[in-house]
């Protein structure tokens, strides 16, 4: 896409008029969530937070991968990266997402732990190479966005032979999710800002329950302002007109039907499964696990990982700012013992988490 074109959907006069539609048009209160860490971002970065009428309280939803990592899958990082025989390749924002007593990967590797931090999962194939007699373990950690990759990944490492290459994997998967928030007496949410990036893949069928069996309106949206204010546009005017829908005004990148190759390639691998979410508990049917034909490639069969409840960090609100029940500075440890340089639970850790967005954009 051109930048010319990419333009027009930073155009602040067109913005202008937006907001004031927004604010024409908007009958009580609307309360949306955004489920992707780059809206996150976005929403803050563009100042479109500040700038939304009053009556639109944003909600940030659990889109950052490594904020929704439980803490006892980390836990399971750790376990395998204190073995001799084991090379772990993960992505570099796990690196200090904490588990238990708060130790992260960064500290097991001060600690004479073997991790790589990697840009891609293929890098973790030439690691494997160059150390046949151990074995790699790459952290599957992300929603349907990443785990095509992983995916293509563990069917390269099979046509080369590799045979010391596998995937831990704790991947999961969004839709379900919404489900689970929408459940929950705790929450209350007018309306969802749906992720661009996981849609590319996924397609707008399996959203279509919001508005079917929850009455709410979900929206496929870019990341330009232009594109986050006509989304919140049309929930207000659905919304007063006593509609509901699942819609797609991200046409320049997702198509309705997602792409076919890339959850080709994924359910050959994976299969679905049930997935701790930190903060939200155990989601049936919102995670994925290896198939029994790739059980080869399995870290977690091979060496017998158990995956059981851990307790919530103490004092961390991570879970319910996830969950949309708190803002991040309600948390009593936001900027106090929990800053981007010491932080005390994941959405503080990564760039795409809630707390670290407000912590670099909101002005108090």
């Amino acid at each position: 896409m051109s930048l010319k074109l990419l333009d027009r959907f930073r155009d602040p006069e067109l913005c202008r008029a937006l907001l004031e539609k927004l604010d024409k048009e908007l009958e009580g209160e609307l309360r949306f969530m955004e489920v992707c860490g780059t809206h996150t971002v976005a929403i803050f970065q563009s100042g479109l937070r500040s700038l939304l009428p009053e009556g639109i309280v944003h909600l940030s939803g659990p889109g950052c991968p490594v904020c929704v990592t439980h803490e006892s899958e980390v836990n399971a990082f750790l376990d395998l990266a204190g073995r001799d025989d084991v090379i772990i390749a993960t992505f570099g924002d796990l690196m200090r997402v904490p588990g238990h007593g708060g130790r992260n990967l960064k500290a097991a590797q001060a600690d004479g732990a073997r991790v790589s931090v990697i840009y891609s999962p293929f890098d973790a194939l030439k690691i494997a190479k160059e150390n046949p007699d151990d074995t790699v373990v790459f952290l599957g950690v992300g929603f349907e966005t990443t785990a095509p990759t992983i995916a293509a990944t563990m069917t390269m490492a099979r046509a080369q032979g590799i045979s010391n290459f596998r995937v831990l994997p704790f991947h999961k998967t969004v839709p379900v999710a919404l489900a689970a928030l929408m459940d929950d007496t705790a929450t209350r949410i007018d309306g969802f800002i749906l992720p661009g990036h996981v849609s590319t893949v996924i397609g707008l069928e399996p959203y279509n329950y919001i508005a079917a069996d929850y009455d709410r309106s979900a929206i496929v949206t870019g990341f330009e302002p232009v594109d986050i204010l006509q989304s919140l546009l049309d929930m207000v005017r659905w919304r007063n007109k006593g509609e509901a829908h699942v819609a797609n005004n991200y046409r320049r990148a997702v198509s309705d039907e997602g792409n076919a190759k890339a959850r080709e390639v994924l359910y050959d691998v994976f299969e679905i499964s049930d997935a701790l979410w930190r903060g939200i508990g155990l989601i049936p049917g919102s995670g994925l696990e290896i198939r029994e034909e790739w059980a080869d490639m399995d870290a977690k069969r091979e060496f017998g990982v158990e995956i059981t409840e851990a307790p919530p960090l103490p004092g961390c609100k991570c879970g319910q700012v996830l969950k949309g029940i708190l803002s991040p500075d309600q948390c009593p440890l936001f900027k106090k013992a929990c800053t981007p340089a010491n932080p005390v639970g994941p959405c503080m850790v990564s760039t795409e988490g809630s707390c670290a967005a407000y912590y670099k954009y909101k002005v108090d």
